[in-house]
């Protein structure tokens, strides 16, 4: 017979629709037949359709009695493996009536017998297992009994049989005993449980050592604390119930306490223990009052007004330099010996003067004296490099020689003295044009001095313009002493000098002018030309006013002419050539046609005079400040303003120029 496939069914309702269709589906069946239940209910509407298929529980008989377990849905199988036999055809039991397309295959026939099937030959219980839900049949399968399955592990170890044969033959199936929960062994502890309990424990450790650090070592405090206060006494004894850990502190003795006093008695203070008494050996001996000054030599000494301090670095302007300027004179370089020319300088310059003031000053002098300026090597260019016994013994030199030479003496003399580089404004020096660009910074092309004196201040000196200086019509030197050139501060020696090092300005101001603030000046432009008679008549050329060159004629404004002199001290009786000199103003009138000399007013110290600037003469002529010189052919010294008005015109008179301006 060949094989039919046999017919697949997605529902129950299917099944027994197929089912009623056989012919022999109400026919008798064996009485064991009759005995079996129905299929359990299909599963519930609401459940998948791919999961809708119902499957029958088996029956396990336990002692011959028949129990029912519960349906359970039993995972969906998994697809058959390719290696596993095909499913066995059913049997055919009615003759399809109908034959209809759309229905499945009929079953094979049943043949109808009361005769009971044969019984099964008994399985031995070693190799019985109880069939696994994922290799149960599908419920359509008629068969009372599948094929047990052998594993190589179920041929070694014994396993407990899970079936039995019952008194009747038939098989009996053993359950495994009832789970009881409370025979289980705990879980064990989460990871969450564990760090909870890890930290629980942590916490009470930290506690558990902050306790007992604080038992053991008390706080230190950032300030330190007061005595202790004494205990007071308990008013009962304390408990014995206290913690016998911590350790009770070591109380200090009390204080023995005063002696109550009566209360009639409460106004009395308590009388002092007696001294004891001094041995007279321990005793000292009396002071002297021999040695002890009288009230009248105390009052005396105290009415002594005390003596002036002493000015170690006064106005060296005013100051007498009669001493070291006549000790300079005294030592020309022709009469000084050939060996150790310098110390032998040193010695009889500076020994005789203990002022360190005077010391740098004798030198300085010296210079003027002895030293000319070499112009042949300056103009040459043949500037020959000279030890400072060579410059002494060859009498000529340019600034860095007297630099050096000056250095030379001063260090052997015991003065502190460094030579300073840098640019000054001398011969061939250009001052700029009024809004004319400054050249980029040079500070170079010549060389000073700065020496430490009284008080530790430093100076600044230049030997070689106090020397002398050059003569612009034949580029000759000229011996011509300028004090000012050691006198001036810091602040009027910086106008015309600029070092290459910064901190060799020495200003008292405490400024570090920049090299565009030296070269352009005060006067934003080229300067007022400002002749050599005055540093003679003590006259200081950074008070003249205006102090640029140029005076715009038709401004409009008034004028004002003014200067000082070098300090509130200077006397030209004191420290000039005699009586004090008569300063004029020349002008030229309105658009230059008329000439006048106007007297310049003067209060000691500052010398002025106020012109409209259409009075002083026409574009292109000059304003002049004058010193009169001689008056009637006299010498002008002395003469006052009411004097010189009522000579002029009358008499003859010369005068020489102390400063000038151009008319634009």
């Amino acid at each position: 017979m060949a094989d039919t496939e046999e017919p697949q069914f997605n529902t129950l309702a299917e099944r027994i629709a197929a089912l009623k269709k056989q012919n022999n589906f109400s026919s008798v069946g064996t009485p064991e037949a009759a005995r079996k239940k129905p299929p359990p209910p299909p599963p519930p509407s609401g459940r998948p359709a791919a999961e809708s298929r119902s499957q029958t529980a088996p029956v396990v008989t336990v002692n011959g009695s028949t129990r029912e377990t519960a349906p359970q849905q039993p995972p969906r199988p998994a697809r058959p493996n390719a290696d596993a036999p095909p499913p066995l055809p059913r049997r055919n039991t009615q003759n399809v009536s109908s034959p209809d397309a759309s229905a499945p295959p009929p079953l094979p026939s049943r043949t109808s017998s009361h005769q009971a099937s044969p019984a099964l030959p008994p399985r031995r219980a070693s190799t019985m297992t109880v069939p696994k839900p994922s290799g149960r049949r599908n419920s359509a399968s008629s068969e009372a009994s599948m094929q047990s399955t052998m594993s190589s592990l179920s041929l070694t170890k014994t396993i407990s049989s899970t079936t039995s044969n019952g008194s009747n033959g038939t098989v009996v199936h053993k359950l495994p005993p009832v789970c009881d929960m409370a025979s289980l062994p705990p879980l064990p502890p989460t990871r969450r449980e564990l760090e909870a309990k890890a930290k629980e424990e942590a916490a009470a450790r930290e506690e558990a050592a902050r306790q007992s650090a604080a038992r053991v070592t008390p706080s230190q405090s950032a300030r330190p604390s007061l005595p202790p206060r004494l205990p007071s006494r308990p008013a009962r004894p304390q408990s014995q119930s206290s913690t016998d850990a911590v350790p009770k502190p070591v109380t200090p003795p009390r204080m023995p306490t005063r002696p109550r006093i009566d209360a009639a008695a409460d106004d009395v203070p308590p009388r002092m223990p007696a001294r004891p008494k001094v041995d007279a050996a321990d005793i000292p001996p009396p002071v002297p009052l021999a040695s002890r000054p009288s009230m009248a030599q105390i009052q005396a000494f105290a009415s002594k007004a005390p003596p002036a301090p002493v000015v170690s670095n006064d106005c060296w302007t005013c100051r007498d330099w009669s001493g070291p300027d006549g000790v300079a004179a005294q030592y020309p370089r022709q009469g000084l010996p050939q060996q150790d020319i310098v110390g032998y300088l040193a010695r009889v310059l500076c020994e005789p003067f203990p002022s360190y003031n005077d010391k740098a000053r004798a030198i300085f002098t010296w210079f003027h004296h002895n030293i000319m300026y070499d112009t042949r090597a300056f103009f040459s260019g043949n500037i020959q490099g000279r030890t400072p016994d060579e410059t002494i013994r060859y009498g000529a030199a340019v600034c860095q020689g007297y630099a050096e030479t000056y250095k030379a003496i001063a260090n052997r003399a015991g003065l502190e003295c460094v030579v300073v580089g840098g640019h000054g404004k001398g011969y061939g020096y250009t001052a700029l044009k009024k809004g004319e660009r400054p050249p980029p910074p040079d500070p170079t092309g010549h060389a000073w001095n700065a020496v430490r004196v009284d008080g530790g201040v430093w100076r600044l000196l230049d030997a070689c313009w106090g020397a002398g200086h050059i003569c612009g019509a034949n580029n000759l030197f000229k011996k011509e002493f300028h004090p000012v050139q050691f006198t001036n501060s810091s602040e009027q020696f910086g106008a015309t000098h600029f070092p290459s090092d910064p901190r060799h300005q020495f200003r008292n101001d405490g400024r570090t002018i920049t090299w565009e603030e030296y070269i352009i000046g005060r006067s934003q432009g080229e300067p007022v030309e400002a002749f050599g008679n005055c540093g003679q008549e003590g006259i200081a050329e950074d008070s003249i006013e205006p102090a640029s060159k140029q005076i715009p004629v038709h401004s409009g404004q008034v004028v004002r002419f003014q200067f000082s002199k070098l300090c509130e001290h200077w006397k030209s009786e004191t420290h000039g050539q005699g009586k004090p000199p008569l300063f004029l103003l020349q002008i030229h009138g309105l658009d230059g046609r008329k000439d006048d000399m106007i007297p310049i007013e003067t209060d000691g110290y500052w010398h002025w005079a106020d012109v409209h600037a259409r009075d002083l003469g026409a574009p292109g002529q000059s304003v002049m400040v004058l010193q009169l010189t001689s008056l009637d052919g006299q010498d002008a010294r002395g003469v006052t303003a009411q004097q010189f008005l009522s000579k002029k015109g009358r008499c003859a008179m010369a005068w020489a120029g102390v400063a000038k301006w151009d008319l634009v």
